[in-house]
């Protein structure tokens, strides 16, 4: 244990005495002992240290009071004055100077060298640096076993908050990990001292702890700790989302008799008897994040998988909280820096209504808002559940020659197509809307025709390219 100035005049075997009256830095930790006999000492310390001198160039009294000014102004914690060479007894004039300005004087008696008095504090030092030592080792085998022995990241962050006595917080973007506060009040910067955690990933996370505590070395330990976890999770939630993807896609694509669609849902967390309800998450440029991407607190009881490229979660819930669970979710990934749309389905029970659930979720996410409700789910999309209707294949049938024919004469046919369907069949409208000529609007629905095999005036043919452009439409986000 560091010495102070009370305890090492309590040492009998040093025989030291106070002199004067001031006490300021009495019981102060001593962080060194500096022997001196200069006139201004004041450059070669650094505060906290005890000085002591036997007073050799010390003759007059303004000498004296200089000297203890210097001393004072340096941090110094007190002075030792060794009596029975230069000065008999400590001289008047520097125990006046040194109550005048709060700094503790011992007598240092004739027979107790100086380097007694240095050797009793640097042993103290020692003790106190392999005793601080050891506490940290013993720190860093709790943590490390609250790790190995399945505690997880909640049992290591309560043994951190432990040992370091105050409260701990783990925040992941807008999610909390982690919080010992009752109640899991947000930290903030006021009152807590933050501290970053790398993984090299999307997840990086920031472990807060409230002030004031004492840090003998353990959070950097933590922080590489909690650093290594974290990546684990990310693996974990890796080969849990693609284990949970391929059951859904089977689930999704009416692959699978109802029962055994129900035990392999349940076989991965998704009581299929209870109504669920599907998020889906869709992002062109970051798709590759959404593999790994953690969820905000609110969604943790949902089973998440990916599906083709985009993050799909399946939540327990009626509806009534389906928005504020998409909303919760957009917030995350837009923190996360990652841009996407969300799409909800609506609720119900059993494997065909996940099916369902998940299409409208699909047609919902096609509206590009960053979240978007589910409307009514339209035929294109319930016909793409199946995988008896090779509507991919009729699409490309019909649509492919009017693509090459555009893209060898610049010709436009597609978008002619598009425009005639949206303006339900009005050749004006559609002049219109394309500055086009009435003519050279009829003349591309004849060339339509004769590449197609489909007349677009004609009802039946008409639905038919309707639905391969609505088909390639949403085939081209989500490919399967």
């Amino acid at each position: 244990m560091a010495l102070s100035l009370a305890s090492l005049v309590a040492v009998p075997s040093l025989k030291l005495r106070q002199s004067g009256l001031a006490e300021t830095t009495w019981n102060q930790d001593i962080s060194w002992v500096a022997v001196t006999e200069l006139e201004d000492p004041q450059r070669f310390l650094s505060g906290g240290e005890l000085v002591l001198t036997t007073g050799l160039r010390l003759k007059s009294a303004a000498d004296q009071r200089r000297f203890v000014r210097q001393v004072q102004r340096a941090g110094a914690v007190g002075i030792g004055f060794g009596i029975g060479l230069t000065h008999e007894t400590v001289p008047e004039a520097l125990i006046a100077e040194a109550n005048r300005w709060g700094l503790p004087l011992v007598e240092v008696p004739y027979e107790i060298p100086f380097i007694a008095i240095g050797k009793l504090v640097a042993e103290s030092h020692s003790a106190d640096h392999y005793s601080n030592l050891e506490r940290l080792l013993a720190g860093h085998q709790i943590l490390a076993r609250s790790l190995l022995t399945g505690g997880g990241l909640n049992e290591l962050l309560k043994q951190l908050g432990s040992m370091l006595r105050t409260d701990v917080v783990l925040t992941q973007f807008s999610a909390q990990l982690y919080n010992s506060v009752p109640g899991k009040p947000a930290p903030t910067a006021d009152g807590w001292a933050s501290y970053p955690i790398p993984t090299g990933r999307r997840d990086a996370c920031t472990l807060w702890l409230r002030q004031p505590f004492i840090d003998s070395g353990i959070v950097s330990y933590a922080q590489n700790l909690i650093s290594v976890e974290l990546n684990n999770m990310v693996k974990q939630r890796q080969s849990q989302r693609a284990m949970a993807g391929q059951v859904l896609d089977d689930v999704i694509h009416g692959t699978l008799e109802t029962i055994e669609a129900a035990r392999r849902l349940a076989g991965v967390g998704i009581n299929s008897t209870r109504k669920n309800v599907v998020l889906v998450a869709e992002s062109t440029a970051h798709h590759k994040q959404l593999v790994s991407i953690s969820l905000p607190q609110s969604l943790e009881a949902g089973v998440s998988a990916v599906v083709g490229k985009d993050l799909v979660t399946v939540v327990n819930d009626d509806g009534s909280s389906a928005a504020a669970l998409a909303k919760s979710l957009s917030d995350h990934l837009q923190e996360a820096g990652i841009h996407a749309v969300i799409g909800i389905g609506g609720a119900y029970t059993k494997p065909n209504g996940l099916r369902w659930s998940y299409f409208e979720a699909r047609d919902a996410a096609a509206h590009g808002l960053p979240v978007n409700e589910p409307e009514r789910l339209s035929l294109t999309s319930l016909l793409l559940a199946s995988e008896d209707v090779p509507l991919a294949d009729m699409a490309s049938e019909s649509l492919t020659p009017l693509r090459k024919f555009d893209a060898a004469h610049g010709a436009e046919l597609v978008a002619t197509l598009e425009s005639y369907l949206n303006h339900n069949g009005s050749v004006a409208a559609v002049a219109e809307a394309l500055t086009l000529h009435r003519n050279t609007v009829r003349y591309r629905l004849a060339q339509i025709t004769e590449l197609t095999g489909y007349d677009p005036s004609q009802t039946q043919d008409r639905v038919q390219l309707w639905l391969a452009l609505a088909v390639q439409r949403l085939g081209s986000r989500n490919p399967r």
